[in-house]
């Protein structure tokens, strides 16, 4: 899942493709590169990012969905508002990809005459204040049985399993330490029997693990992500789309062989 941020304050490339037109050309760019999907979000959700207008964020998102919508790959949008949700699926979204994991009636509703898959995301708290004083009982477990109760509240709206993504949310409300822990044991996650949904790419952890800048992640990015996929994760959203492919390749020509 390639990432394309339509928004000035991203935590990486926040303004890169702000302009509809350099957003599309990246979009491209991104599907040459080997990308299966392509996750847009118009809103960041960085520890700290203010809240966007509804009216702001289909602003950035109508033009770039509406030229993208015969790209060849499935686009899934970042957002957490019901409104905008709808909004999108009207304009040909494929997935709905909520942080908030559709803790709400409001985002269930919207989602559900359509047939749109659906991410369902852990977080603890809001992005303005997730990173004060995250806690947790056992992170595993807990994260596990919220991610639970969130796809039971969707299926028992009539949302079938076969649309429904889990993603632990890393650093989303999380300590180092509890991100590595869930990778560390993502097979827990992923024997509910949903595809799970992986993003660590250029995250805070791996610059707190190798010292590197947001821009210099791109080694410790792969090495979380191989990890990640030898662990059961399905999906992996990345901002490197080729780097991230030729490792893949590699690493499953020889997981093959073994």
């Amino acid at each position: 899942m390639g990432i394309l941020n339509l928004t000035p304050d991203s935590f990486s490339d926040g303004g890169q493709w702000l302009d509809p037109s350099a957003a599309i050309a990246a979009a491209h760019r991104m599907i040459d590169e080997g990308a299966d999907l392509l996750d847009l979000g118009a809103e960041s959700t960085r520890p700290g990012a203010a809240v966007v207008p509804v009216e702001a964020e289909l602003d950035r998102l109508q033009p770039v969905l509406k030229a993208l919508r015969e790209c060849g790959v499935p686009l899934s949008v970042d957002t957490r508002k019901p409104e905008v949700m709808r909004a999108v699926i009207d304009l040909g979204a494929d997935m709905i990809n909520d942080v908030e994991g559709f803790a709400s009636v409001e985002a269930i509703n919207a989602v559900r005459p359509s047939s749109v898959a659906c991410c369902v995301m852990h977080m603890q708290g809001e992005p303005q204040s997730m990173q004060q004083a995250p806690v947790y009982e056992h992170v595993i477990q807990d994260v596990k049985n919220i991610l639970a109760q969130r796809t039971e509240r969707l299926q028992s709206a009539g949302i079938d399993a076969s649309r429904i993504l889990i993603d632990p949310g890393i650093g989303f409300g999380k300590t180092l330490d509890h991100n590595l822990s869930l990778l560390a044991h993502l097979d827990e996650l992923s024997d509910q029997g949903l595809p799970v949904l992986i993003g660590v790419s250029r995250k805070s952890m791996i610059g707190a693990l190798t010292g590197r800048s947001v821009d210099a992640r791109l080694a410790g990015s792969l090495a979380a992500m191989l990890a990640a996929v030898r662990a059961g994760a399905r999906v992996v959203r990345v901002h490197d789309v080729a780097a991230t492919r030729d490792a893949l390749t590699v690493w499953s020509a020889i997981e093959r062989a073994a």
